[in-house]
């Protein structure tokens, strides 16, 4: 090759020195052993694995590896689960299978006929909740919600049997209600001690989660105890707090303890939205202690309804919040009181504020119902009540709520609506705070 200035004429270029290049098939690169040997000592390793994973019944599946060689690979086996069927005795820690196992054929799926429109058109639900066996002769306890509205209940097991159950009673403010089939022999659960369980104590929920999951278990921990929950309706309920996945279609359902007993009623989800269905929060669950409704159960079962549920005889609003910058306290203001009641034999007036109840202090009407529901019948109360511009303090012996006084107290407060709605079509107007209804 020639290479030279080209300015010049070509005759006149000089050759400068010819460079020659030698082609040829570089030498193999050497085999590096280190990687080789690795890779074998790997694939060692795995097959020991396999094999002690596997055991006797591994089987091995054979192809052509990248390096041209047969790489091995194991498939593992295991034998088929068997869960023993332990005894709940209360005293054995059971694992979340044999829970599952020794309880699932007390929990039932509940479903009925609602009005789901403005037309009246009826529907047979898909599970619309859950319950548990109480007794081998057919009681089952659920929530009051779950029941509340419907026609037609019928309760499901999960081995497909069903069966046509009544509504034995119910208790709409500590949200539980038993029903009734005609069965016998049933496998019931054992109910446990809510008191004992532990925060961070593990439970368990079987339950029929979104009404078409059915027989689900859940698992999760006690995440606080007396937890004291407003519900939607503004009913005060203390609760158990878990963890457990709850969602629409477990209330009703039981929750176990690690021994295997039912020591709650699920009952509620926490929710950012008033549809449990939309809800998105997720791992705060709430559920009924059961040592807070076995009496009421018990009574449900014997009367058809609580016996003891005290009752004061008053209807009530809260005080309203334009009245209070007047200087008027928070509380439950009297609106009307029940001839004979405790409360009219007490002294106790229209116009009343309630503040206290013994030494809780209520600022509403929720607050009041709370406070009292932790009485018996019979028991007296001192209430703090704000009147003529003083607080004084009242002594109540408490009624008892049964049937009669239900159906007259609903009657007085008909009485009362249709007082309010005469006056407000007069010429009256409501002056509070400064008197009642004038003319």
């Amino acid at each position: 090759m020639y290479y030279s200035d080209y300015n010049r004429p070509p005759e006149e270029r000089e050759p400068i020195e010819t460079i020659h290049y030698q082609v040829s098939d570089p030498e193999p690169p050497k085999k590096k052993k280190g990687f080789a040997a690795k890779f074998v000592a790997v694939g060692l390793v795995c097959a020991i694995a396999g094999g002690l994973a596997g055991g006797a019944g591994a089987m091995a599946l054979k192809s052509s590896g990248f390096f041209g060689s047969s790489t091995t690979v194991y498939e593992g086996s295991r034998p088929t689960a068997a869960v023993s069927l332990a005894n709940v005795d209360g005293k054995t820690v059971l694992t979340a299978e044999q829970i599952y196992a020794a309880n699932l054929d007390c929990v039932v799926g509940v479903n009925g006929d609602v009005t789901t429109n403005v037309w009246g058109q009826t529907v047979r639900n898909a599970v619309s909740g859950s319950g548990f066996v109480i007794s081998s002769d057919g009681y089952i306890l659920t929530n009051y919600h779950v029941i509340d509205g419907v026609s037609d209940i019928k309760v499901t097991f999960a081995d497909g049997s069903s069966y046509d159950a009544v509504v034995v009673g119910g208790e709409e403010e500590n949200d539980i209600a038993v029903l009734k089939i005609e069965a016998a022999g049933l496998h019931a659960v054992t109910l446990g001690d809510s008191d004992a369980l532990a925060v961070g104590e593990s439970v368990y929920a079987i339950g029929n989660p979104l009404g078409e999951l059915t027989f689900t278990l859940t698992g999760g921990l006690v995440s606080a105890k007396d937890r004291t929950i407003t519900m939607s309706d503004g009913t005060i309920m203390n609760m158990l707090q878990t963890d457990t996945a709850i969602n629409s279609g477990n209330s009703g359902g039981p929750l176990f303890d690690r021994y295997g007993q039912a020591v709650g009623i699920v009952s509620a989800k926490y929710s950012s939205s008033a549809s449990s269905s939309e809800a998105s929060i997720e791992g705060i669950g709430f559920a009924i202690p059961i040592n807070d409704v076995k009496d009421m159960v018990t009574s449900i079962i014997e009367n058809g309804y609580v016996t003891g549920k005290p009752n004061v005889g008053i209807l009530m609003n809260d005080v309203d919040s334009s009245a209070q910058r007047y200087g008027i306290p928070a509380g439950a203001e009297i609106t009307a009181i029940l001839d004979g009641s405790c409360a009219q034999k007490a002294g106790l007036q229209v116009g009343d504020i309630i503040t206290a109840v013994d030494d809780s202090a209520v600022s509403g009407t929720t607050q009041l119902k709370s406070a009292v529901k932790n009485y018996k019948a019979g028991d007296t109360v001192t209430f703090t009540v704000y009147r003529d511009g003083a607080s004084q303090t009242v002594q109540v012996t408490l009624d008892e709520d049964n049937q009669a006084r239900s159906d007259a107290m609903d009657e007085l407060y008909q009485q009362y609506s249709q007082s309010i709605q005469s006056q407000q079509q007069g010429n009256g107007y409501y002056n509070w705070p400064f008197g009642g209804f004038n003319y």
